[in-house]
């Protein structure tokens, strides 16, 4: 035994874990597991879990009475290639665009937005420590 945390995996809510799970695996060629309580998506580059929330009730982006509290963030190479795949599979793209040059902002079908970014997480680490 050790007192080692490693970090895993993220849970997001959902009114249906299972739908919300198919749509992730649909955008990135992702295995879904679970049913309508708690599903998953795992893929070569990661996994990402949804669990019912009967009470679920979508964020208003970018501000509104209910906040976002999270938002998945996906590398892509081509932001309008990946775009028109996102809003085939049942996205849709948000109004307010605050870093258009580098990411576009979608909310998925349950209202989370997400982003598709040509930033990974280390262009966008080392842009807030040389800022």
């Amino acid at each position: 035994m050790s007192d080692t945390i490693r970090l895993t995996g993220t849970t997001v809510d959902a009114p249906d874990a299972l739908a919300l799970a198919r749509f992730y695996a649909e955008i990135t060629g992702g295995e879904v597991v679970g049913d309508a309580r708690w599903a998953a998506v795992t893929g070569p580059n990661g996994e990402v879990a949804f669990q019912q929330a009967p009470d679920y009730r979508a964020p208003e982006w970018p501000d509104g009475a209910i906040p976002m509290q999270l938002h998945l963030d996906f590398l892509v190479d081509d932001l309008e290639a990946t775009g028109a795949r996102v809003l085939a599979a049942g996205a849709k793209r948000l109004d307010h665009q605050p870093n258009a040059d580098h990411c576009i902002v979608y909310a998925d079908p349950a209202g989370h937005p997400f982003c598709l970014s040509m930033w990974d997480s280390d262009d966008a680490i080392a842009g807030v420590r040389n800022a």
